[in-house]
């Protein structure tokens, strides 16, 4: 019966080859979707990647980990005489506008962290090094966001809102599709960015003749501005009024991480605590199920199924049909109805495996290519290899299914009609 199955398989190259070629798209398709899909979720983790952190402490409106209010750095110092904490430091997450030339700008996700601290370093650094950051306005991007920030590497002098900045060093792999490029630096700098290096002052005075108290804000510039051929002097120290993103913390040996994030959000009012894990799948859900990335990119995948199904299904009918009289010779000398049947199932599972092969070696090819220039993750992970796997081979099988009605009502007698 195998012979016989790839003989019918074989005997049209041309009709074949268009098979393959319909089954390859399929899978290509819902294969990448899915790795897309997967690399996305896993992309939205990417800044808690960087972290050795046990608790992450947020404010009690966090959304998501972009999606937050900023809390006051005297959090850290109430955290570290939490009972359990061996150790806490800050976090400043935020944005900014970096530009190159006068006339070109583009949105930064500026990550402020303590480059002689232990809980937060950027992963992956392949030039430079985080120690670097010590120095006031000095940054580190990731190597696929070069082009995006129109520079060429170490040593380019940008500007951040109203600060000058110098790229001291480069990672690989800190990218993400849902965000803008990542910029780490120091927290002194990373403050002073988001403020651009202004100051305010409040005055107020009561107008002679008037009952109403009259406040004016003003915004001066610090000494720290300078310009991009003028370093500023560095940056100031953060108070304990100065604001922060998260609140990292390290949890002693042997601690109960549910029993010390009580403890943090007691000692700390308005925030909330999350362990790592927790923290990455509550900002993972929120992608998934808040947004429509999921839907769409689920929606692309069905389509290619749908595709594949109506191709393979269209050339297995033809098939059956080019040879009806071959099974009504089966079926006359005795062959019962399951003996066709697995013929024509064989050509399915035989057309699933050599659409298969040849499909996932391009598509991890897309996905390596896509890492390397890109810096974007198509995570095709093994469980999903084989779920594909799985889904072609019931693709076909299934198509064959039209292909099988047409054996099922044939007459042997036709052998014998002229």
């Amino acid at each position: 019966m195998v012979s016989i199955a790839r003989k019918n398989l074989l005997e049209d190259i041309p009709r074949f080859l268009v098979a393959q070629l319909g089954i390859m798209f399929a899978v290509t398709l819902v294969t990448l979707q899915t790795g897309i899909f997967n690399g996305f979720t896993e992309s939205t983790g990417q800044l808690i990647n960087n972290s050795a952190a046990d608790i992450w402490v947020a404010s009690d409106s966090w959304v998501q980990i972009e999606l937050t209010l900023p809390i006051p750095l005297s959090n850290v110092i109430e955290a570290r005489n939490v009972a359990g904490v061996e150790r806490a430091e800050a976090l400043i997450f935020g944005g900014a506008l970096w530009r190159k030339s006068s006339n070109e700008i583009m949105r930064v996700r500026v990550v402020g962290f303590d480059p002689k601290g232990g809980l937060f370093t950027p992963i992956n650094v392949i030039q430079g090094s985080a120690s670097e950051l010590n120095t006031p306005y000095t940054v580190i991007v990731d190597k696929t966001s070069l082009k995006s920030l129109n520079i060429k590497g170490i040593g380019a002098t940008v500007q951040v809102n109203s600060l000058p900045a110098r790229v001291v060093g480069l990672t690989q792999g800190n990218n993400s599709i849902v965000s803008n490029a990542f910029m780490f630096t120091s927290l002194e700098s990373a403050n002073a960015f988001s403020t651009s290096g202004q100051t305010s002052s409040v005055s107020c005075q009561l107008p002679s003749g008037s009952t109403e108290l009259k406040c004016t804000n003003t915004y001066l510039n610090t000494p720290q501005t300078g310009t991009q051929s003028t370093p500023p002097t560095a940056p100031n120290k953060l108070v304990a009024s100065d604001l922060i993103t998260y609140v990292l913390v390290q949890a002693k040996p042997g601690q109960d991480l549910q029993v010390l994030k009580q403890r943090l959000e007691a000692a700390l009012p308005n925030t909330r605590a999350f362990t790592s894990t927790e923290f990455n799948k509550k900002n993972q859900t929120f992608w998934e199920r808040r947004t429509g990335i999921g839907f769409i990119l689920g929606l692309g995948a069905v389509v290619g199924v749908i595709v594949g199904v109506i191709i393979v299904g269209q050339i297995l009918y033809s098939s059956v049909s080019d040879h009806l009289k071959q099974f009504g010779t089966l079926k006359a000398i005795g062959a019962s109805d399951w003996v066709v049947y697995g013929v024509i199932i064989e050509q399915a599972l035989w057309m699933a495996v050599l659409g298969y092969l040849p499909s996932m070696a391009l598509c991890y090819s897309v996905a390596a290519w896509t890492f390397f220039s890109q810096g974007i993750l198509i995570l095709i992970t093994p469980v999903s290899a084989i779920a594909v796997f799985g889904l072609t081979v019931a693709m076909c099988v299934g198509s064959a299914i039209f292909a099988i009605q047409k054996v099922t009502r044939l007459d042997p007698a036709m052998v014998f009609k002229a």
